[in-house]
């Protein structure tokens, strides 16, 4: 069965830095578009960053400038650094996997990351 497995969440004070991991297994990691996802109390979970089975990558708006996904695929790991955090990025971060082929997605368990002013 597949599993994604984030790490790499904490408590940071404001303008510091984290680097969120996704490690995968049991999937084919290259043919997966990889993404983090993140979700705020009362609120609904929303797209941080995207990157694709070529490298391609794309960010909200909220984190553009600050947050950078890359991805390793010998290491069937996805990673985003999130540099100048501000309290409003205090959320439960989650890693998909969407599967190119079959378009199945798969989820990770979350990483809480809690910014404080």
């Amino acid at each position: 069965q597949v599993q994604l497995v984030e790490s790499g969440g904490g408590l940071v004070q404001a303008g510091g830095s984290l680097r969120l991991s996704c490690a995968a297994s049991k999937m084919i990691f290259s043919i997966n578009n990889m993404g983090w996802y993140r979700q705020a109390p009362g609120k609904q979970r929303e797209l941080v960053a995207l990157i694709t089975t070529y490298g391609g990558t794309n960010y909200a708006d909220a984190v553009k400038g600050r947050f950078t996904i890359s991805r390793d695929n010998a290491k069937s790991t996805v990673y985003l650094q999130m540099n100048s955090l501000k309290p409003e990025d205090t959320a439960v971060y989650y890693c998909k996997g969407t599967n190119t082929y079959s378009s199945r997605e798969y989820w990770g368990q979350g990483t809480q990351v809690t910014v404080s002013s």
